[in-house]
């Protein structure tokens, strides 16, 4: 069950950061905390979720096609730098990566979300 607190910030957090915002407001649901546009040396982090000791990097993204291989190992880095597990989210209905960068994630580690845009937020 969200709190009266929790959909208040998930209203505030899709207001101002869109996108990137309904996804952490499924973290905040969660009972976790998020920070927004963590700075590190190879660029910010999008989302940086603490809960239950532990620390998530997450980077969304709309469009499959802009990643590369180049901006996964980039986005790796960036988790390394706080010590955390990183997760890319896929934001589309119709969502798929490659086969080599679905590959490579796996490899090193990073997990893969999808969520369609129709799917409601408690």
């Amino acid at each position: 069950m969200v709190t009266a607190k929790a959909r208040f910030l998930i209203r505030k957090f899709e207001e101002k950061y869109g996108i990137i915002g309904k996804v952490a407001g499924r973290y905040v649901a969660a009972g976790l905390s998020v920070e927004f546009m963590h700075p590190t040396r190879y660029g910010p982090i999008q989302i940086v979720v603490r809960g239950g000791g532990k620390v998530f990097a997450v980077e969304v993204t709309e469009n499959t096609a802009k990643l590369s291989l180049d901006s996964i190992k980039v986005f790796i880095e960036k988790a390394k730098l706080i010590k955390a597990k990183p997760i890319l989210v896929l934001y589309s209905s119709n969502a798929k990566l490659p086969d080599e960068l679905y590959k490579f994630c796996i490899e090193n580690g990073v997990k893969v979300r999808v969520i369609k845009p129709s799917e409601a937020i408690a």
